[in-house]
């Protein structure tokens, strides 16, 4: 993933904790399918439903009031599918400092009107 723009940038809040006062896996892993969701309807240019979820990693912890920025590539198209990776990235509130906090990799499929699959315009 060069020279990349987050999909989408979000801050974390109280109410996104586990009882431990960590940021909660699960936030985290709605965040990289809203960021993967946003990259694959845009290239669906249709509504995209995810699929599959798989590889989910936690190498990294980050705080309330934390800044996570989720970054997408699309991998793979099918005829109706697009495989997408995400990685959210922390930055400190008050800072710059920078670490890795998530990443996986969704599946999407492409529908039209009728929530039947949708063949994928040509890509490039």
């Amino acid at each position: 993933m060069t020279d990349r723009q987050p999909q989408i940038r979000t801050t974390a809040m109280p109410t996104d904790l586990n009882p431990y006062g960590g940021v909660f896996g699960g936030w985290l892993m709605a965040q990289m399918a809203l960021g993967a969701g946003s990259l694959a309807s845009r290239t669906a240019n249709a509504k995209a439903v995810v699929v599959h979820a798989t590889d989910f990693t936690f190498p990294g912890a980050m705080q309330v009031g934390d800044e996570l920025s989720i970054y997408c590539e699309l991998l793979q198209t099918g005829r109706t599918s697009m495989t997408i990776q995400a990685e959210g990235i922390a930055r400190t509130r008050n800072g710059e400092d920078t670490i890795k906090v998530c990443a996986g990799t969704f599946k999407f499929v492409a529908l039209d009107e009728s929530d039947k699959p949708l063949t994928l315009p040509p890509q490039g």
